[in-house]
């Protein structure tokens, strides 16, 4: 049974752009027909996502010039190597400056058919549609697009946002459990940043979120995007404020990037991070052991890892965090906390807490 469509707007003046929030929304032609200004269509997927969902989207798209490239599937793949697949298959195709992309599939996907809209003949349209529960609430919202590098996460990039973004509650059926709690990570990020009110429903619905209870879901979305477009409108391009979103991110981020891209999910390492976070902003004075256990019950109720992982000594842990996006003029920054629901962005930390903080984990 399909459930009422709810509509977002990220609202950055004439680039302003929807959020479709809904079920069984992937094949309803008129949601994509108002964004597409040419002729030509390329939808971009992945070899797990295709084989579900890219007959639907292509049957709610004929009368365009349809085109499709089907990525292999996982994070080790986030390279320029696998980004010019998308770039051979336009040029193969000829298409021009008015054609539109379209990305199915979840972060990877997303990022990378953003960076190519962002780069093709120096800027085309593309639209996102997400099929896991972190593009849903996070990557599919803001316009990060990018490619990693062996050196560091998401370093070689742009910001250029999509048309819109058409969000399909269904494909949550099919995403298997490990992915579900991916994430759920960055949901449970919004509460932490500055939605406190988020973080106690989330404490008391998170095993129905668990269950995949379908209005449960809906509502985290809804509520995830909400939070996102208010931090994207008034800071859109991370000169302040949008940096709360890394919550997490920077210990994460080394995670992934000393583990192997691939080897931890994105939000696997996200949740492990907002533990390491809560833990240090303790170590400052700034949470009390009750919010730390908060933050620690409630990333491991959603399957995830408090700890990170013991192959990365505390060493090439610092070694891995200087090369982050949030350091400026060679001064590390964190996103830590001063209460839940209150985050901040700090270079001016006791070093001494972040060393405490990583010969713990």
């Amino acid at each position: 049974m399909s459930s009422p469509m709810h509509t977002l707007t990220v609202d950055l003046g004439d680039r302003s752009y929807p959020i479709f929030i809904g079920t069984d929304l992937i094949a309803d032609s008129a949601l994509y027909r108002p964004y597409i200004h040419g002729g030509q269509v390329m939808v971009v997927s992945n070899d797990t996502v295709a084989p579900l969902y890219l007959q639907r989207v292509e049957a709610a798209l004929s009368g365009y010039r349809l085109a499709s490239v089907v990525l292999p599937d996982g994070e080790q793949y986030k390279t320029l190597g696998v980004l010019d697949r998308i770039y051979t298959a336009l040029l193969e195709h000829r298409f021009d400056r008015r054609c539109t992309l379209i990305a199915l599939g979840g972060g990877v996907v997303g990022d990378m058919t953003g960076y190519a809209a962002a780069s093709y003949q120096r800027g085309v349209n593309f639209i996102q549609v997400p099929t896991t529960l972190l593009s849903q609430v996070d990557s599919s919202v803001g316009g990060k697009t990018g490619v990693n590098h062996p050196l560091g996460k998401n370093m070689i990039g742009a910001f250029h946002q999509p048309q819109c973004v058409l969000i399909d509650i269904a494909t949550l059926n099919t995403l298997p459990d490990r992915e579900l709690s991916a994430g759920l990570a960055e949901v449970i990020k919004y509460g932490l940043i500055n939605d406190p009110e988020f973080f106690a429903w989330l404490e008391d619905n998170m095993s129905a979120l668990m269950a995949r209870d379908p209005e449960a879901l809906a509502y985290a979305v809804e509520r995830s995007c909400a939070d996102k477009a208010a931090v994207v409108a008034a800071d859109e391009r991370e000169s302040g404020q949008r940096a709360l979103l890394n919550l997490g991110h920077t210990f994460g981020h080394a995670i992934e990037t000393g583990m192997g891209y691939g080897s931890w999910l994105h939000g696997e390492a996200v949740g492990a991070g907002m533990c390491m976070a809560a833990a240090m902003s303790a170590r400052l004075g700034w949470l009390d052991q009750a919010q730390v256990r908060r933050v620690d019950a409630l990333v491991a109720a959603a399957g995830l890892p408090v700890m990170p992982p013991d192959g990365i000594s505390p060493e090439r842990f610092m070694e891995l965090m200087s090369v982050d996006k949030k350091v400026m003029d060679g001064q590390l920054r964190l996103v830590l906390m001063q209460d839940i629901g209150k985050a901040v962005i700090s270079g001016d930390f006791d070093r001494d807490a972040l060393k405490q903080t990583l010969y713990a984990a």
